[in-house]
């Protein structure tokens, strides 16, 4: 199936994107957006259980991992491992809820090291959930790009798989 990637009309740069006034609206289009990303790394994301690992020859590994399935949504883990010293970090680390009925995709959780986008959990605001969701956007349009995807067919421990869609 192949999947049209929406874009909202953004009227301003990326800069301007960080530091501007997100809408509800625009949240929620972004939300489909990271759905419609989800849907192209893992087509088959429905019927997935486990962990999988899409190995590219000139990227870094993406891991996935199925936490939890209900007949609406899909709960993930999507990540990097980084070699550091005697052991791997994950960085960004996500954790995502997918809402199948409405094609959203919501970061409940997203831990990573090089933007300053989260400072710890209180209750978070329209502008800080437009900021993650923006940099989810941008993480698996990336994924999409390098060729990044995971299909069921690859059972668990995390395999290695190929698979090519287009982009």
């Amino acid at each position: 199936m192949k999947y049209l990637i929406h874009r909202p009309d953004y009227p301003w740069s990326l800069k301007q994107l960080l530091s501007g006034k997100p809408t509800v609206g625009w949240l929620m289009d972004l939300c489909e957006e990271n759905y419609h990303y989800l849907m192209r790394l893992a087509p088959d994301l429905r019927n997935m259980q486990g962990r999988y690992r899409s190995r590219l020859d000139s990227a870094m590994d993406l891991y996935l991992e199925i936490l939890e399935q209900t007949p609406y949504t899909s709960l993930l883990h999507l990540t990097y491992y980084f070699d550091h010293e005697s052991e791997q970090l994950p960085d960004p680390d996500a954790t995502i809820r997918i809402y199948h009925d409405s094609r959203q995709a919501e970061v409940l959780n997203l831990k990573q090291h090089v933007l300053p986008l989260n400072k710890g959990f209180i209750r978070p605001t329209l502008e800080q959930k437009w900021k993650i969701s923006l940099f989810l956007s941008k993480w698996l349009s990336f994924s999409v790009r390098q060729g990044h995807c995971f299909s069921s067919g690859h059972a668990t421990p995390a395999r290695t798989q190929k698979c090519l869609l287009p982009v």
